[in-house]
């Protein structure tokens, strides 16, 4: 009966959500346009659940690259309505859109001269009358079982935030390594902190071997090692070459004799490479823009000293090249 009750709720929810994909249009590309175009702010304000819901949001976009600010309602009315200026974006949470404390304040917003967004489940409301782009973020029904506390529609609210947070994170061109800038306290933070020398794997880890090695050597040797890839040098250690997984693969597809070539034939020449010293956020860079998940490391004199792993910096299963899975994007090209 328990279990039930709960499934309920989530298929209420979810339900909520899915039908809001339906809904989206021109008035959210409007949206997202008027806030890139903006020199100011976002200012997030609403009261209640709506407001802990904008503070959430106002969080996740400052966290990613788009300066937001929560404002709440009462305490705009009693001076900190000084804080929005005619550069900002001012964006209203009200499910009900007639919220009294947020729509005393509408009036006030509208002579300041910034754009006003209302997300709000009545479209036909008196917030939505007061502005200038509307988000309906309705839902059919309450999980509660009273139709009373917000749930399935704070939900909606929410989900509405993040898919404006993560557009705009794609429109700012928002990266791993900008996050590490707003957020240095954090796990990802402290690896993108380091330098490569922290992280980097070395000695008997490195999977490696010489350009005179045979080709079921560097197989043998990239498969006990398991990152992907194995690091082709010259006989007194310089880089040569690397060669991955995907190689073989692609070798393979081809229907090319993978063992009767030699590492030279097969392998990337002068792959791209970092030293110890490099900062951690600059090998994601190099990673990030060449969409690639491995680095050699070398010295001064290019004797490869490391091997970095994009699990390194980021975490075992935390990384997505923009949304592509890391196994589509390992060529060293």
């Amino acid at each position: 009966m328990l279990l039930d009750e709960a499934r309920q709720v989530l298929e209420i929810e979810a339900d909520g959500i899915m039908k809001l994909i339906g809904r989206l249009d021109h008035r959210f590309e409007q949206m997202v346009d008027t806030i890139m175009q903006a020199s100011g702010r976002l200012i997030i304000s609403g009261i209640g659940k709506s407001g802990i819901i904008g503070r959430k949001i106002a969080a996740t976009l400052n966290s990613t690259g788009t300066r937001a600010l929560f404002l709440h309602p009462v305490e705009a009315m009693h001076g900190d309505l000084g804080i929005v200026c005619v550069d900002d974006v001012f964006l209203a949470m009200s499910y009900s859109g007639e919220t009294g404390e947020l729509n005393i304040l509408m009036p006030s917003i509208r002579k300041l001269g910034c754009p006003v967004i209302a997300m709000t489940g009545n479209p036909e409301s008196t917030l939505a009358k007061h502005s200038d782009i509307v988000i309906d973020v309705g839902v059919e029904k309450e999980a509660c079982p009273l139709g009373l506390a917000p749930t399935a529609s704070t939900t909606a609210l929410l989900a509405m935030g993040d898919a404006l947070a993560v557009v705009l994170i794609n429109k700012n061109h928002f990266k791993s390594s900008d996050f590490k800038r707003f957020h240095p306290g954090g796990a990802l933070g402290q690896r993108l902190s380091r330098e490569v020398s922290d992280i980097m794997l070395s000695g008997k880890s490195i999977p490696i071997t010489t350009s005179s090695a045979t080709m079921r050597e560097a197989v043998a040797e990239m498969d006990r090692h398991g990152l992907g890839a194995i690091i082709i040098v010259e006989p007194a250690g310089e880089l040569a070459g690397i060669l991955t997984d995907g190689d073989l693969r692609r070798m393979i597809a081809r229907g090319d004799s993978i063992f009767d070539q030699s590492l030279p034939e097969v392998m990337t020449p002068a792959p791209l490479n970092a030293s110890a010293h490099t900062p951690a956020f600059d090998a994601l860079n190099i990673m990030e823009q060449h969409e690639i998940t491995i680095l050699p490391i070398i010295d001064q004199s290019r004797r490869v000293i490391g091997i970095l792993h994009l699990h390194d910096i980021l975490g075992k299963g935390e990384f997505k090249f923009n949304g592509t899975a890391p196994e589509k994007k390992e060529r060293l090209e």
